[in-house]
């Protein structure tokens, strides 16, 4: 089997077979001594002739895609995913804080097309339209992440100082950030509502991870923020 190489804020690890390479507070790779990340919570090892990512975590989830966006995966405590293409973005958060890193490897076991039928592991990118106000509200969430000078680890900002960077009131950024995740909900994408209509606590991490895993929003629609600040349009 190939080396694996992990990169994470312009740093290389390499694994070898069998792996058991831990990321989280402790571990092979040491994201960060935040109290909110588990002491070991993700694990990338070699298992019937297979590389995989599991999540051994009991609280966190983590967002993986491929290196184009167009698969994306909630990896959830207990599960665990196979390596299958040739770059993986991992995302996840614990806090206000978002991380993101790289695996590498020199496996493509298939491709996938923008929109090819989902899996119960995998979710495709599926059709969905943004009014220009919903776009701008991820852009307020994920303005941090888009720019930081090297990706790795960025901040997610309360509900109240994204309002703020929008002119928005409260009531209207509630209102777009119910409307946003109930859309993407309804397509599929998991994380976003807590069971039975109720939202769930995280999901403004959650929205920001899904968002720039499968590129519904890039470093390219950042000037949207200034555009009709303060718009109060119904959406």
């Amino acid at each position: 089997m190939n080396v694996v190489k992990v990169e994470f804020c312009g740093e290389w690890y390499s694994i070898e077979e069998p792996g058991d390479f831990f990321v989280g507070r402790e571990g092979d790779l040491a994201i960060d001594d935040n109290p909110y990340l588990h002491r070991q919570f993700l694990r990338i090892y070699a298992d019937h002739e297979m590389w995989w990512l599991g999540n051994v975590g009991n609280l966190l989830a983590a967002t993986v895609s491929d290196g184009t966006g167009s698969v994306q995966a909630w990896l959830a405590s207990g599960a665990r995913l196979p390596l299958v293409f040739p770059t993986m973005h991992v995302m996840f958060s614990a806090g206000s804080t978002t991380y993101d890193f790289t695996i590498h490897t020199d496996e493509q076991y298939f491709s996938m097309s923008p929109f090819a039928s989902s899996t119960t592991t995998s979710t495709t990118i599926m059709p969905v339209t943004l009014t220009a106000t919903q776009k701008q509200l991820i852009l307020s969430l994920a303005e941090n992440i888009l720019t930081q000078a090297v990706p790795g680890r960025g901040e997610v900002p309360s509900s109240a100082d994204a309002a703020a960077r929008l002119g928005w009131s409260m009531t209207t950024f509630n209102r777009k950030l119910d409307n946003v995740c109930d859309k993407l909900d309804k397509i599929g994408v998991s994380g976003l509502r807590g069971g039975k209509g109720k939202l769930a606590n995280n999901r403004r991490a959650r929205l920001v991870e899904y968002s720039l895993a499968t590129h519904l929003v890039s470093v390219e629609d950042l000037p949207l923020l200034e555009w009709k600040r303060g718009s109060d349009d119904a959406d």
